[in-house]
């Protein structure tokens, strides 16, 4: 027969063991949130950005990149978690822009996000490079000034 002292022991057991599981997946999401894998930026035009999911909403979106006139597109699926972020790309669609990303790696499921590419920040672009000394201009802005 196991004493009354001994099964509270056992109890004790279990739930420093449970707390240490616990802390330790805190530890990996925190990692895994907060470190950057890589930064960059991207260049070229939004053509597709919405706010998906069924439990935990993301803006997801894709930038149309083109390296040369004429070339075929390559498509750069990003997500933004931050709304002002959001908002920034939404009054810009349609014109270049510069999206500034980090990339991380490690996050277990999709409810972070679709993607490994997370916004955060965006820069209209003002002038399109063809070649060493030939830009071809793109209309002035309407309506207040961008970030």
């Amino acid at each position: 027969m196991i004493a009354r002292g001994d099964r509270g022991i056992g109890v004790l057991r279990l739930l420093v063991g449970l707390v240490l599981i616990a802390a330790v997946v805190a530890a990996y999401f925190w990692a895994a949130l907060t470190w950057t894998y890589a930064s960059g930026e991207r260049a070229g035009w939004v053509q597709k950005f919405s706010r998906k999911g069924w439990f935990c909403k993301t803006w997801e979106g894709e930038l149309a990149m083109v390296s040369m006139p004429g070339s075929t597109t390559e498509k750069f699926p990003f997500t933004v978690w931050d709304d002002s972020v959001a908002q920034d790309i939404n009054r810009v669609m349609g014109r270049r822009v510069a999206l500034h990303y980090e990339q991380k790696v490690g996050l277990p499921t999709t409810c972070f996000g679709e993607t490994r590419y997370y916004i955060t920040k965006v820069t209209l672009v003002e002038e399109i490079p063809l070649a060493p000394g030939v830009v071809v201009p793109t209309p002035a802005p309407t309506g207040p000034p961008q970030k």
